[in-house]
């Protein structure tokens, strides 16, 4: 933990004025910081946010991302959704001035323990369900990074003796690197230990397959970040990793004793498991201490599974009790557009699972499912593999609808895996938006089917985010 008033006088630019850069600005002039915010988008695409900024005493450089802002800039902190290869960036660096972001400051900052998930899926939801364990057991508990609100607008409000339960993307885990920042020469303390190498002290990876690789060079870049989270643990330090998946498996077995493993396969001393019909967490010696039957547990699919296995481990390293977790898992129904059930309509029952931006969870959703499926996929693609979605595609739907920018590769996918699933009769349809597209499932959809909105792409090409398209989706279904 450190004060803010070790980075005194460093003159700041924060480059994004999405919803971390807003608050790290109003955060940082409230605390007498001189602070300049620059975005490419011009100020009337912004809404309120300039004019609010510019009353609490920001500078703004809007439209553009000028050089000379580097002239006057002694720290640059940058918004996640920023690309690190942007030339403005990568001019910063080559003048060896230091870049940060709100989440790791938050980390630099914060008084209280900080439990810690990241994943290529799964990190909202057992984000969501750590949070509600801990507040179960009696601590005060505080959740965000990468969901719900910046967490550096309440930093100042949190006591050592309170927790914090955080989800963090890749994006944000690039600056917890050290060498993010090695040609950087500092003789300020303060900025010294903002840079250094830093993992929390009880660390979740979920499960890593590919994912934004529209963004990171490749999936070694995308895995180094990933790693961030429990590279620089102190010696007391835990990781709670999944023994399912290849690369988590492959990276927990470098670090041994400190790992605690959870799995649908297998028990593990000290780990988390499904045996026959109950979920159990294990004590050193091996022995299982029942959570749930799985009949108890209301979120569909064995990723959900997997994901409240990683929540009870978590919870029990930060001294949550069984019965705290008890009464979290079997009551909690999801977290809106993570297979969240719309309304039946005609004897079918429509799900959005808009949060499905990659094949890989794509995958995960039609698991979940025993019903036959009328699947809505497409949107913009992240240079993804799709085989093994369009292999299940095939065995799993009666019919899928493409839309937007990926919908020609997508259907191209299916048809060049097509002879690989003798027994399917899957029609492919394409229409060109998500209105057609549903317009177009109600038509196709029998009773007892389900209508699953997994796009498997990200949602810019017509929608701000995924929430976004989701809204709209339930918008649309409930309006049949």
């Amino acid at each position: 933990m450190a004060n803010i008033s070790a980075l005194a006088g460093l003159r700041v630019v924060i480059v994004g004025l999405g919803q971390e850069g807003t608050a790290l600005a109003t955060y940082l002039t409230r605390h007498g910081f001189t602070v300049t915010a620059t975005d490419s988008q011009p100020a009337e695409k912004l809404g309120t946010v300039p004019a609010t900024l510019a009353g609490a005493g920001v500078s703004l450089v809007l439209g553009e991302h000028p050089l000379s802002l580097l002239d006057e800039a002694d720290l640059i902190f940058v918004s996640p959704g920023v690309p690190l290869e942007m030339p403005f960036l990568e001019a910063a660096r080559s003048r060896n001035i230091p870049l940060s972001t709100e989440s790791r400051l938050f980390c630099y900052l914060c008084p209280a323990p900080i439990l810690a998930i990241t994943g290529s899926s799964g990190k909202t939801t057992t984000t969501t369900l750590l949070g509600k364990i801990m507040e179960a057991s009696g601590r005060k508990t505080w959740i965000g990074g990468n969901i719900g609100r910046p967490l550096i607008e309440v930093v100042d409000q949190i006591n050592p003796t309170d927790v914090v339960v955080m989800e963090l993307s890749s994006f944000q885990l690039e600056y917890f690197h050290a060498r993010l920042n090695q040609g950087v020469q500092t003789e300020n303390p303060g900025l010294a230990g903002l840079l250094a190498n830093w993992s929390p002290p009880i660390s979740a990876i979920l499960n890593i397959t590919p994912n934004h690789l529209d963004r990171h060079p490749s999936m070694k870049h995308y895995v180094r970040a990933k790693r961030a989270l429990i590279d620089y643990q102190g010696p007391e330090g835990v990781i709670i990793m999944s023994l399912d998946n290849d690369m988590t498996r492959t990276i927990g077995h470098q670090f041994r004793g400190k790992v605690r493993w959870f799995s649908l396969e297998a028990q593990m001393p000290r780990g988390a498991s499904v045996v026959d019909n109950d979920l159990i967490l294990l004590d050193q010696n091996s022995m299982p201490h029942f959570l749930a039957t799985r009949q108890e547990i209301k979120l569909r699919g064995a990723h959900n599974l997997s994901n409240i296995l990683a929540a009870c481990l978590m919870a029990r390293e930060a001294g949550a009790s069984i019965e705290a977790m008890r009464s979290v898992i079997t009551t909690f129904s999801g977290v809106a557009h993570r297979l969240e059930f719309v309304r039946d309509y005609q004897g079918a029952s429509y799900f959005n699972d808009s949060v499905a931006t990659s094949p890989g969870r794509l995958v995960a959703a039609l698991h979940s499912f025993s019903e036959p499926i009328v699947l809505l996929a497409g949107g913009r693609d992240k240079n993804l593999p799709w085989e093994d979605a369009a292999r299940l595609i095939l065995h799993k739907t009666h019919s899928v609808i493409l839309f937007g920018e990926a919908a020609g590769l997508i259907a191209k996918t299916i048809e060049k895996v097509r002879h690989e699933v003798s027994t399917t009769q899957t029609i492919v349809h394409r229409r060109a938006n998500l209105e057609e597209a549903v317009n177009l499932a109600v038509q196709l959809a029998r009773p007892g089917d389900v209508v699953l909105l997994s796009p498997g792409c990200a949602s810019f090409d017509a929608f701000h985010n995924y929430a976004e398209r989701g809204e709209r989706f339930k918008e649309l279904v409930q309006k049949l």
